[in-house]
């Protein structure tokens, strides 16, 4: 009887794509994956740091596996990713049942690393570097995913700023971009596959290439290389650099018919003063000028962004600044956070600035009133209007409703056709009655396009 493995996932997209590759790598060791915790013989933690509640969580969970480790001693479990990478011993320490730690940077080499554990007891390995054998490199298979029909490609990993509250650089290192070739060869696999949608992914995509070429970056040809491909009908990416998005990579956006007409733009903060002192490396006008330049030339273009509350030294009037600006640029969403302050950043040693908890909750609440105000008239502007949407399939709180995505990458309910359908990988056209802040509804006008067919097979790039 084959092995069973459960990836339980913490953090961003990266981590997402991160536990695909991981799941790929079991089911190349002949393992099946598992149900849930009770019918798991390996469980792999894959982690974030960037925020304290996610080291939280996993302790949490860590301590909660104790027991079950003691009632079935031949479970494995294993911990990695970018707190693996941060804490390495203290991970053992806090939780001495875990039998594997290992980095962001030997992420290709867990398979092994749980072999050797079974053998020879508990192993901590976490490289400082990128080995030879990149995590990128790992077969990823498309039944890890929820939703078949998209991917996402890792185009680069590590990160060349040095912004004050994040972590990021050092755990996952500095730049690395893979070649365009490879991307594109691993874009005509997946769409042999039945993927129809791509997601770009590193820390700052619009740096892509940098490191290639010593001289520019390459992102917005790797859009039209990849937009060049036959199949491919939808592209995103995430995330983007403010100071680092080029007139080069709006024009590919409103010019390579794929590309989505969505943009991830990480504001961070509206006031210079705290801009400076995040070490974002642009100002209030210069993000607004390139915000404008975006929705200029890519028509009907949804805008996203980041926001943290509670930067240490911001003042009520730096707050003020925030909100004007938020309300003035009329998002379509916010990631909103509350600053969390991460051992080794510059931010966490300005502990004597740090903003009162009290502020910053006051703070964080009308920060969430003017980005919902701005989502709500966004999403009721597309009241009346036919959309296309990628059908996700079934909605989790009613399964008798079905959801998609437009193009602009909003969600959206509607009724499925009598006798069931469209199904999960169908495009259609959904005419929006109904608005919320995070949703659309609709009704369903016509199917445009099935479902590509699919071949749910490892995929191996490199």
């Amino acid at each position: 009887m084959s092995r069973k493995f459960l990836v339980r996932t913490f953090g961003c997209q990266m981590n997402e794509h991160d536990s695909e590759r991981l799941a790929g790598l079991l089911r190349a060791e002949g393992m099946e994956p598992a149900e849930g915790l009770d019918d798991a013989d390996v469980v792999v933690f894959n982690t974030c740091c960037i925020r304290e509640n996610a080291d939280n969580r996993l302790y949490g969970q860590l301590g909660q596996l104790k027991t079950v480790r003691q009632r079935r001693p031949d479970l494995q479990i294993a911990v990695g990713g970018c707190l693996a990478q941060k804490d390495r011993e203290l991970v053992r320490h806090k939780a001495p049942h875990v039998d594997v730690v290992f980095g962001t940077h030997n992420l290709a080499r867990a398979s092994e690393l749980l072999r050797r554990a079974a053998s020879e007891g508990p192993v901590v390995e976490v490289l400082d570097a990128p080995d030879s054998a990149l995590a990128d490199h790992a077969p990823a298979i498309s039944a890890a995913r929820e939703l078949p029909y998209a991917a996402w490609v890792t185009i680069q990993t590590g990160c060349d700023n040095s912004c004050a509250f994040c972590i990021v650089p050092a755990v996952r290192g500095p730049e690395v971009s893979r070649p365009v070739a490879d991307l594109v060869g691993e874009v005509r696999s997946l769409v042999r596959r039945g993927v129809v949608e791509v997601t770009l992914l590193g820390q700052n995509v619009n740096s892509y290439g940098r490191d290639l070429t010593k001289r520019r970056p390459l992102f917005a040809e790797l859009l039209r290389e990849i937009g060049a491909v036959e199949g491919v009908r939808r592209i995103r990416f995430t995330s983007p650099h403010p100071k680092d998005l080029r007139p080069e990579t709006v024009a590919a956006m409103a010019e390579v018919g794929a590309v989505c007409e969505q943009l991830h733009l990480p504001l961070q903060a509206g006031s210079d003063r705290v801009l400076k002192a995040m070490r974002r490396g642009y100002t209030v006008e210069r993000y607004l000028s390139r915000l404008a330049a975006a929705r200029a030339a890519v028509d009907d273009l949804a805008v996203t962004t980041d926001l943290i509350v509670g930067f240490p030294g911001e003042t009520e009037e730096d707050f003020a600044e925030t909100l004007a600006v938020v309300a003035d640029a009329e998002f379509d969403s916010a990631y909103t956070f509350i600053f969390s302050a991460r051992p080794g950043t510059r931010a966490a040693a300005m502990e004597d600035a740090f903003v009162p908890t009290d502020v910053v909750a006051n703070r964080f609440e009308r920060l969430l009133q003017v980005v919902e105000r701005s989502a709500l008239r966004r999403n009721q502007a597309r009241v009346g209007r036919t959309e296309e949407v990628l059908v996700e399939g079934p909605s989790r709180r009613d399964p008798a409703v079905l959801t998609g995505r437009t193009r602009q990458g909003k969600l959206v309910h509607f009724a499925p056709r009598e006798g069931g359908g469209p199904a999960a990988g169908a495009f259609c056209d959904v005419e929006v009655t109904r608005a919320a802040p995070h949703h659309l509804v609709g009704a369903l006008v016509r199917m445009t396009a099935a479902p590509a067919q699919r071949r749910l097979i490892p995929v191996t790039v490199g």
